[in-house]
């Protein structure tokens, strides 16, 4: 019920920052909880980011905790990851991911809607 389409992904060189952006269309945005994946070739889908619909919550993969920052703007339908301090390892296909309600875990499985993907690289 809900289309989400990433944006943002490019390169940027180690210690630089990038800022992906999730667009959502549906009526009902803000009752969705969102999250931040990502896969980089040969490993497994890993969870990166969520928040709850409210925003009250938050949570990140331990890797990533001081250097990224998930928001999300209902009015604008909207989520986001601000990615400061880039690491190589950050390189990736990244994908937002909604959840009605609630997150009720940081499986990838427990998220019913995907968008596309989007590509970040971040180079030595």
């Amino acid at each position: 019920q809900v289309q989400l389409v990433e944006s943002g992904g490019g390169l940027v060189q180690a210690g630089g920052s990038l800022r992906l952006s999730c667009a959502a269309s549906g009526r009902s945005f803000s009752s969705y909880a969102m999250g931040w994946f990502r896969q980089a070739p040969g490993k497994e889908r890993e969870f990166v980011a969520a928040i709850s619909w409210n925003a009250f919550s938050t949570r990140y993969i331990d890797s990533v905790k001081g250097r990224f920052a998930i928001a999300r703007d209902n009015a604008k339908n909207t989520v986001y990851l601000q990615m400061n301090s880039m690491k190589p390892e950050d390189t990736a296909v990244y994908y937002c991911a909604a959840v009605r309600n609630m997150y009720r875990s940081t499986s990838s499985d427990a998220f019913d809607y995907w968008g596309q993907g989007t590509q970040v690289t971040v180079s030595s």
